[in-house]
């Protein structure tokens, strides 16, 4: 029987090459979206869509569209980019992304875990833009917070799901070609998914909780 990953902002850029590389590994993929394209369709089994991971009616549905089903792999990916100016910062814009990027993920998580087992494991797509440490450039102030709550948020569940025999990371992808940056990234969504998945697979109770770059350097919190 097939693995079962589901997948969060599956439709495109990373997400989307996260659901191919797992179609071509003969996992069973369900990408989950607030609409679908045409690509994630021919490499989904399921597609569960008009999905906002930030409204509790939609999270309650996606649960019950996944009933009966043992996800062996969550893949939180869905996220927001603002470029939040000082000088010019909207709280609504920084509440939007902490939404997005950090509660969603939890509340996501924690919405499926009844489906989950041990040895089933968690991913959160974070960015290195959550480090504290490696904070050298300033700005983007809703875009780090939220994925520094993330990591935080990531953390715990590890500590608290290590009993149950499920193991969490928080993984970032490179900066990558995708639309959330206008297509000014170093690597392909393509390159970034086989390095997240390379993780994913090293992932296991013993490491879990970490922070890591898709090429395998733990970053700094």
């Amino acid at each position: 029987m097939s693995s079962i990953v589901v997948i969060t902002g599956a439709n495109r850029g990373v997400g989307l090459a996260l659901a191919e590389h797992y179609q071509q590994e003969g996992w069973n993929v369900i990408g989950v979206c607030r609409q679908t394209s045409d690509e994630l369709d021919r490499v989904a089994v399921n597609v569960i869509e008009d999905i906002d991971v930030t409204q509790d009616d939609d999270i309650a549905r996606l649960s019950a569209a996944l009933a009966g089903h043992t996800i062996d792999l969550l893949i939180n990916n869905a996220g927001l980019l603002r470029d939040d100016v000082l000088g010019d910062i909207e709280i609504d814009s920084l509440r939007q992304q902490m939404e997005i990027n950090a509660y969603a993920p939890l509340r996501v998580s924690e919405a499926l875990l009844p489906l989950m087992k041990k040895g089933s494991k968690i991913a959160n797509i974070t960015s290195r833009m959550g480090s504290l440490a490696d904070n050298d450039s300033g700005g983007r102030y809703g875009y780090r917070a939220s994925k520094a709550a993330l990591n935080a948020f990531g953390k715990s569940l590890a500590i608290d799901l290590k009993p149950r025999g499920i193991a969490v990371a928080q993984l970032h992808p490179g900066y990558v070609k995708t639309r959330m940056v206008n297509f000014g990234g170093h690597i392909s969504p393509q390159e970034a998914a086989t390095g997240i998945a390379a993780c994913i697979t090293a992932l296991n109770l013993e490491n879990s909780g970490g922070f890591w770059h898709s090429n395998g350097e733990q970053l700094p919190w």
